[in-house]
């Protein structure tokens, strides 16, 4: 018979997959999707996942390695998860090891530990104390070398434990850890032996005198039922003892006696509490419209735009298209930019579509990620079991959908979509598209501010748009104000941080009982801190950046790599005690705006106070209930919130935005002050939108004021074509990094080198970064502009060899280089 080889993916950076041997004992259990533990260099081992098998032995390989055990009973990844998976190593210039380790989650990912165990050798050695505190150690089963090191403390050496070794009492060898255990509990039914009342009588005759027993046994008859039409079969052996005086060990007695059975039962992590599920609401005559329109689209189009404006009612069109991919037996996958910011839509789903619903986000630990995993995976076997309707963040690409028939994108114009680090750095969007095409699924993208990119690809034909021009209930678009910063601080009109037009607003909505949202994109109390006395800014140690100062725990804080330290009462560098916050952050203005409405009852929502798991959902539920009056916020109360009694919405410093030193930096100004403006007059009236800018006739300012976005979209077309900027060209940066400054720049100038030989691209750089070191690595930047008429997979292959051959050299060896395809 043939010798059998699997292909695998390691969990590494490397590019390729890997040919092993499958011992004739597994051939039937190693399929491809399965994952195997195989010996990776001298004595590693990992959990690898089997591609693809084959007979044919690959050339040039003399010592082929075997298969050492297969851990799955059932695949974890389906084929079309490895057809995306070789597309995005391709597309995103990364290594098939890094989307491995992106796309499973941590529970199905094992790690190898070094144990060290006994040899069980007789022979009498001398030991030195040290030798026979570490070998008690081990024969009291303390295998695991780190935790060998922890309990011995100071009296852990390696040389001793190498001593043990040449001694030959104790062997090292790497074990797998297995992150993912099913949660398990105790339950209780009748013995299979029992089939009838008669039985069951005289089991309880023999129990005359186990009293105790006797009154058990009739309790858990009376809570199951037994031998009634609608008897349960178990019950939780807590619900059994809940609110009695009976204990476990009168039930392991009437087990013993093989009158009940006490047994372990596998059941879910997630919260499956009760849904009382609702009916789809009914349509507007505008969304029924874009909803046909949506359909009509989709008999030649794989994807859809739909631009819809704030309050318009897209999510309301989104669980009618799902319920009826689902009527047709179908999954559908709903991205979301942030899990935690979408509550709403969590609630609305599951009220829907009750227990259909999963969700799949970073806020789960690893043992739910893995049952959501699981029961994604089997929904075509289990139907009744498994997931036909995921809510997830952009880590839900990676889901192996079993029939996936709809994908939807909400607001598709966020970064947040965009994978930064590690690689592969996707962007969650552009691979919803792809997995629409592999699947033949259809795809929806939907925002009232498309990305310049998706609204390109719509009005060259690439995809299908539906415009949604009118909001629910026909309330009007929020009334923008512009009001000019420079002028107010010129004639000394400034409450604090805000002009009178906004102040008088503020104020006439706490007295008609009505809410207010104020928007600062800055967290922390203040941006930085200055001695007056000298002009001395603190700065972070590791990265190039100056320290925010957060009042509550009084430190200066590094947004980069969080080096921070005590707030110091005098300068490092004079010793003046004149040290003063310059700027305002979300903290600072939460103080500002509570001395100016006492009153008023104050909230904040930024990174600083929904750090703990519930935390977004307690501030968004006060707002809800009407039990916060003014709320401030960085970009997190732009996405996905509605809220009905919020008439004033303040843009505290719209400069910030639009002065931001990036090619994007118009189009995201536009996208975010409209996403918060959105949140204005929603349902009972028309609300107003203060933007505080001391650039009042700036021309995006008008634009944005009168929300035209389609003039915006025209300038910044017409710049991005002249210097060759997306959606006309592409974009992929380059990040040089490494500890010396002189090698940042000798890599960066000879990848550039090399880049340059091929004269049809656009090389940009090397050049520094607006903050060039991050935790101590300097970094250096080349981007690329590519003529969207090039061949991009030989532009890239370029590329490869060029970023190959620059690390080849030896005295490059320890630094990196990123690359970032369509970096956002």
């Amino acid at each position: 018979m043939a010798q059998l080889y699997a292909q695998v993916i390691l969990p590494l950076s490397l590019h390729d997959a890997y040919t092993y041997k499958v011992p004739a004992s597994l051939e039937s259990t190693v399929v491809p999707g399965k994952r195997v533990i195989v010996q990776f260099g001298a004595r590693k081992l990992y959990a690898a996942l089997v591609s693809s098998l084959s007979s044919t032995k690959p050339d040039n390989v003399e010592e082929i390695k075997e298969i050492q055990e297969v851990l799955d009973e059932h695949p974890v990844v389906l084929p079309r998860n490895f057809q995306l998976w070789h597309w995005m190593a391709q597309y995103y210039c990364c290594t098939l090891g890094d989307v491995f380790r992106a796309a499973l989650p941590t529970g199905l990912k094992l790690e190898s530990k070094t144990k060290v165990f006994l040899t069980g050798s007789e022979e009498e050695v001398a030991l030195s104390e040290t030798e026979s505190l570490m070998l008690r150690e081990i024969e009291n089963e303390t295998n695991i070398l780190a935790d060998l090191q922890r309990k011995l403390g100071t009296s852990f050496s390696y040389s001793t434990l190498k001593a043990l070794m040449n001694k030959n009492l104790v062997y090292a060898e790497e074990k797998i850890s297995r992150k993912y255990r099913p949660r398990t509990e105790a339950f209780v039914k009748l013995n299979s032996s029992i089939s009838s009342e008669k039985e069951l009588s005289e089991k309880l005759a023999l129990l005359k005198r186990a009293k105790k027993q006797e009154a058990l046994l009739h309790h858990f008859c009376d809570l199951l039922r037994v031998f009634e039409p609608d008897a349960l079969p178990e019950i939780s052996k807590k619900e059994l003892l809940q609110g009695t005086s009976f204990t476990p060990a009168l039930v392991k007695g009437l087990a013993e006696k093989h009158i009940l059975v006490d047994y372990q039962k596998q059941v879910s992590r997630l919260d499956e509490e009760q849904i009382e599920q609702v009916s789809i609401n009914m349509l507007n005559k505008y969304q029924a419209k874009a909803l046909e329109e949506i359909k009509h689209e989709f008999e030649t189009q794989q994807v859809v735009l739909i631009h819809g404006i704030t309050a318009s009612g897209k999510t309301e069109i989104y669980i009618h298209l799902i319920d009826e991919i689902l009527k047709l037996g179908k999954q559908a996958l709903y991205l979301v930019p942030e899990i935690a910011l979408t509550t709403q839509i969590i609630q609305r789903l599951k009220n829907v579509f009750g227990h259909k619903v999963g969700i799949y986000h970073s806020k789960l630990n690893s043992q739910e990620r893995v049952e959501i995993w699981e029961k994604t995976l089997h929904f075509a076997e289990k139907p009744d079991e498994g997931y036909q309707v995921i809510l997830g963040a952009r880590s839900g690409v990676f889901l192996p959908f079993s029939d996936l028939g709809l994908i939807i994108v909400d607001e598709e114009h966020e970064n947040s979509f965009k994978q930064f680090d590690p690689a592969p750095r996707y962007n969650a969007r552009d691979m919803a598209v792809v997995m629409g095409y592999q699947n033949q699924a259809k795809v929806v993208l939907g925002s009232a501010t498309p990305s310049y990119e998706s609204y390109h690809n719509a009005i060259t034909k690439k995809y299908g748009l539906v415009n949604l021009t009118k909001r629910h209930s026909e309330m009007e678009l929020p009334e923008i104000v512009v009001a000019d910063m420079k002028r107010a601080y010129k004639r000394k009109e400034m409450h604090s941080v805000l002009t009178p037009q906004l102040f008088e607003l503020v104020e006439s909505a706490l007295e008609n009982k009505e809410q207010v949202i104020l928007f600062q994109n800055r967290r922390g109390y203040s941006p930085y801190v200055e001695c007056f006395s000298c002009g001395n800014i603190p700065k972070c140690e590791r990265c190039d950046v100056s320290l925010t100062y957060h009042k509550y725990k009084m430190r200066l804080t590094c947004h980069y790599c969080g080096f921070s330290y005590q707030l110091p009462e005098r300068c490092d560098e004079c010793g003046s005690p004149e040290i003063k916050t310059r700027g305002f952050g979300t903290e600072k203005i939460e103080d500002e705006i509570k001395q100016l409405f006492r009153n008023a009852r104050i909230d904040r929502m930024d990174l600083d106070t929904t750090q703990t798991k519930n935390a977004f959902e307690k501030i968004v539920g006060k707002l809800e209930k009407r039990k916060t009056d003014i709320l401030i916020g960085t970009q997190m109360v732009t996405k996905g919130l509605d809220f009905d009694h919020v008439s004033v919405v303040g843009i505290l410093n719209a400069d910030n935005l639009i002065n931001f030193p990036d090619f994007r930096a118009h189009e995201r100004a536009f996208q975010l002050i409209s996403q918060v403006a959105g949140r204005a007059g929603r349902k009972h009236k028309r609300g107003k939108v203060v933007i505080q800018t001391t650039q009042p006739e700036h021309p995006l300012i008008d634009l944005i004021s009168r929300q035209d976005f389609k003039q915006a979209m025209k300038l910044q077309f017409e710049e991005r074509q002249l210097f060759k900027y997306p959606p006309f060209y592409r974009l992929i940066k380059i990040v040089v990094k490494h500890k010396n400054l002189e090698t940042v720049d000798r890599v960066a100038k000879h990848l550039a080198d090399l880049l340059r030989k091929n004269r049809s691209l656009v090389i940009l750089g090397p050049e520094f970064p607006m903050i060039s070191r991050i935790q101590l690595w300097h970094h250096k930047e080349i981007w690329i502009k590519i003529d969207r008429k090039l061949p991009l997979d030989q532009v890239k292959s370029g590329i490869m060899e060029a970023v190959k051959a620059v690390k080849s050299a030896p005295s490059n060896s320890n630094s990196q280089i990123n690359i970032d395809v369509d970096p956002f």
